[in-house]
C-alpha cells in the first residue's frame, strides 16, 4: 500500500457519545478481525456511559482516574470511550495492530481531557509486569472466538487481575460452527478462578444493546 494512501485504506465509523461529541474510529478495508469495529465493541463502549458509571447531572463518574486495560483492543474504540470519560487507559493488542491503534488515539485525542490513553503490545498468556499494579478494570469486547487463544486469554485475565479488578466482557453469542464450543470452553476455564455476573439489558444502553450480545462482570473468586 502506497504511503499517503491513508484515506483509501481506512474508513471511519462514528460513535456518538451521550454528550454529543463523536468518536471517529478508523477501520481497515483489508485485514483480519482486529481491523473492524465489531458490534460488541460498540455495545460495550456505550455501556461505559450508562448512568450507573457516568452521570454528570448527579456527579457520578466511576471512570475518573481509574486504571483500565483493554485486551484485544483492535481499533481501540472501547478504550477510547473510557479515556474520554476520564479513565487512564492502556489499549493492548498484537504488534500488527499498533499502527491502527495509534492512528485512532491520535484522531480522538481532542476528546480525551481528564483521562489518558496509550497503546501497548500484549500477547495473551505472556508477561504482564508492564501492566502492574492490577488495573481497576479490564475491558474486552468479542475476544472469545479462537479455540487456541482460550487458555492464554484466561491466563492473561488471571495475571492481570487483582482482588479489586472488575473485568467487563462483552461478546456476541454466535451459534454457528465452532463458536458455541469455544464459548463453553472459555467459561468452564474461567469459572475455576472467577465469578461471572450477567448484566441485564435494562442496565445497558437502551439503543445500543442486542439480545445476542452479552455483557458480563467477572471478578476473581476470593
Amino acid at each position: 500500500m502506497a504511503a499517503g494512501a491513508d484515506e483509501v485504506d481506512y474508513f471511519v465509523r462514528e460513535i456518538e457519545k451521550n454528550d454529543g461529541c463523536t468518536l471517529k474510529v478508523k477501520q481497515c478495508y483489508l485485514g483480519d478481525v482486529g481491523c473492524v469495529v465489531w458490534d460488541a465493541a460498540i455495545v460495550l463502549a456505550k455501556y461505559l456511559e450508562t448512568k450507573q458509571f457516568y452521570d454528570p447531572s448527579s456527579g457520578v463518574n466511576v471512570w475518573a482516574g481509574r486504571s483500565v486495560v483493554e485486551l484485544g483492543a483492535g481499533t481501540g474504540v472501547v478504550g477510547l470511550m473510557a479515556a474520554t470519560l476520564g479513565a487512564l487507559v492502556t489499549v493492548t493488542d498484537l504488534e500488527d495492530l499498533q499502527t491502527l491503534l495509534m492512528v485512532n488515539i491520535q484522531e480522538n485525542q481532542a476528546l480525551v481531557s481528564s483521562g489518558s490513553v496509550t497503546a501497548k503490545v500484549l500477547k495473551w498468556g505472556e508477561d504482564v509486569s508492564d501492566f502492574q499494579p492490577p488495573p481497576h478494570y479490564v475491558l474486552m469486547a468479542d475476544c472469545i472466538y479462537y479455540e487456541q487463544s482460550i487458555v492464554p486469554l484466561v491466563e492473561s485475565l488471571k495475571l492481570l487481575s487483582g482482588p479489586e479488578t472488575c473485568i467487563i466482557c462483552c461478546y456476541e453469542q454466535r451459534t454457528e460452527g465452532i463458536n458455541p464450543k469455544v464459548e463453553m470452553q472459555f467459561f468452564e476455564l474461567l469459572q475455576q478462578n472467577f465469578n461471572c455476573e450477567e448484566i441485564p439489558s435494562d442496565k445497558q444502553d437502551p439503543e445500543f444493546s442486542s439480545p445476542d450480545i452479552r455483557i458480563l462482570h467477572i471478578r476473581r473468586k476470593v
